[in-house]
């Protein structure tokens, strides 16, 4: 299913109570895990993006670059705070985080603006897919907290994804 460490055992001293069975506390946690993998991932490449933008859009595309950052990184909180919740081990560096990541980076030197809104898009559809395979994990396990934090979650990230597709289409033409 995901690629996180299952069953990995919780300290005693973090054991959190929950009515959860622990094999669906390991998957959803598992799941969250990677998410929250790759909303690092994500935040890093759009500040990659933000920083590194250019050309006539510069300042319009500096600016939704650096919103969309700060929204995609207010999610990793309430991702590893919902993994302890529910009793689960979320990540501890950033080499788990290479680990467990699959949205890809991008360390080229240069990336035309469009380009970058559009693999930035791209970004944003994988890890909708990913959060609604979670909420189903959440949903077949009676999870309504993981599902509801998923649901926004899954709306922010197609607003993104909406804006990122408006922000790149050709010049007056209606299609990507």
């Amino acid at each position: 299913m995901s690629k996180a460490n299952k069953s990995e055992k919780v300290s005693p001293d973090l054991d959190t109570p929950t009515d959860l069975p622990q094999a669906a506390v390991d998957k959803i946690s598992a799941s969250l895990n990677v998410l929250l993998a790759d909303a690092f991932a994500l935040y890093m490449k759009t500040k990659n993006f933000h920083w590194h933008v250019s050309g006539r859009h510069f300042r319009d595309y500096h600016l939704m670059l650096d919103e969309q950052a700060e929204a995609i990184f207010g999610t990793t909180d309430q991702l590893a705070e919902r993994v302890r919740k529910l009793g689960g081990v979320t990540l501890r560096s950033i080499g788990q985080i290479a680990k467990l990541q699959t949205i890809q980076d991008n360390n080229e030197a240069y990336v035309p603006p469009r380009e970058m809104l559009r693999e930035l898009m791209e970004d944003n559809k994988h890890m909708a897919a990913a959060m609604r395979k979670a909420h189903k994990l959440a949903d077949d396990h009676e999870d309504t907290g993981t599902a509801q934090l998923l649901e926004l979650f899954v709306d922010e990230t197609e607003r993104r994804t909406w804006f990122l597709f408006e922000a790149s289409r050709q010049e007056s033409a209606n299609a990507a």
